[in-house]
Parts: C-alpha cells; sequence; structure tokens
C-alpha cells in the first residue's frame, strides 16, 4: 500500500508523515507525478498562504494530476481549502481578487465571519454536524479538533462536518473521492488520529 504526502512546497509536511507513522502506517513526501497518480491514498496537507500553495502548485505541474486522482484524497487546513474552486484570501480592503484552486470541490473559500470574537479562530472546537462517511466512523457531534484558520468554506451541500465559531462553517466537506477537514488531524489528538486511521483504511 503507498500513500503519499503531496509536496506542496509550503506546507507542514513532517509532521503529517510523523501522525501517520505514529498509527503504524507508512507515507512518502513526493511532488513526482507519476507517483501520485499511482498511489492508493494521496494527502493534500497545508499551512500557510493560498496564494502561495496555488503557485508552488501550479509550477510543479501538479494541478490537473491532483484534479485527475480517483483513489481517496484527503486535505488538511489549508489542503480542504485549495480543494475549493476559489479562495478571497488575498482580498484586502476592496481588494476582492479571487484565487483560483483546483475545483474538485465546487465550493468558495471566504472570510471567516466571526462577528465579534477573534481571528484566526485557533484552538479546539467542537462539530456541530457531521454526515455518515467512512471518514468520519467513530466522530460525533460535539467531538473537539483543533483548528486555526481565518477563512472558511460556507455550509454547503459539500459540507461533511460543521462548526460554529461566530458563524457556522464547513469543519469538513466532501465531494466523491475528496475529503477536506478544516481543522487539523494531525494536531487533534485520539480524534484527530481517528480520522487519518479510517481514511488509511478505507
Amino acid at each position: 500500500m503507498a500513500n503519499v504526502i503531496v509536496d506542496t512546497g509550503c506546507a507542514n509536511l513532517s509532521s503529517v508523515k510523523f501522525a501517520i507513522k505514529r498509527l503504524g502506517f507508512e507515507a512518502d513526501i513526493t511532488d513526482d507525478i507519476a507517483r501520485i497518480k499511482a498511489a492508493d491514498k494521496v494527502i493534500l496537507p497545508g499551512v500557510g498562504n493560498a496564494k502561495h500553495a496555488m503557485q508552488n502548485i501550479q509550477e510543479k505541474g501538479l494541478v490537473e494530476c491532483i484534479q485527475s486522482l480517483t483513489q481517496p484524497v484527503l486535505g488538511f487546513c489549508l489542503g480542504m481549502q485549495l480543494m475549493c474552486r476559489d479562495s478571497l484570501e488575498s482580498s484586502v480592503g476592496n481588494n476582492t481578487d479571487l484565487i483560483d484552486c483546483l475545483n474538485v470541490v465546487p465550493t468558495s473559500v471566504k472570510p471567516l465571519e466571526a462577528k465579534e470574537l477573534r481571528l484566526p479562530h485557533m484552538g479546539w472546537n467542537t462539530l456541530t454536524s457531521v454526515i455518515e462517511h467512512p471518514v468520519f466512523k467513530g466522530v460525533s457531534v460535539g467531538d473537539y479538533f483543533y483548528f486555526v484558520h481565518s477563512f472558511a468554506a460556507p455550509v454547503s451541500e459539500y459540507t461533511a462536518a460543521s462548526c460554529e465559531y461566530g458563524n457556522e462553517f464547513s469543519a469538513a466537506i466532501v465531494k466523491d473521492n475528496f475529503i477536506g477537514c478544516q481543522f487539523h488531524p494531525e494536531r487533534s489528538g485520539e480524534n484527530g488520529s481517528k480520522i487519518i486511521k479510517n481514511f488509511l483504511e478505507m
């Protein structure tokens, strides 16, 4: 079984690899298109900025590669946001430039409507809904996960789990073989490990 972590050039690759190893699995970090296409499972991690990450993915020739994958793909945090159609992450003030993302899940990433709450949304928070899906087996409403973000996908038909911080947003999204988690499974203790293990055992 070959599992790969996509090297986007700006992600927390080693901590994701360590979280997988701790569960008794192996995963190679690579940006090699042939190896990514041949993998049984693909993880798209993420920390940082959508614009920078998409530039790296484009420069590495990975856009079409990721879009064409038919095996299970799991995105973490920014990795989930990159799965969306577009992102407003570079918007400042009146500048509302959209960043084109991978568009494997046709939803948009927007500034988190946190109301009077502090941004970024950082720390532990609970799920307010969760669908039945192999990746979320054993995960329930009220379970805690670790978040660090200021942007989010709104609740939509692709929402697999939701969370509330000022307003409700998508804590996880699913379309076909693509699954994304806005939280960091690799930093979410037992519940996060459950999600990684479920995914690798699919």
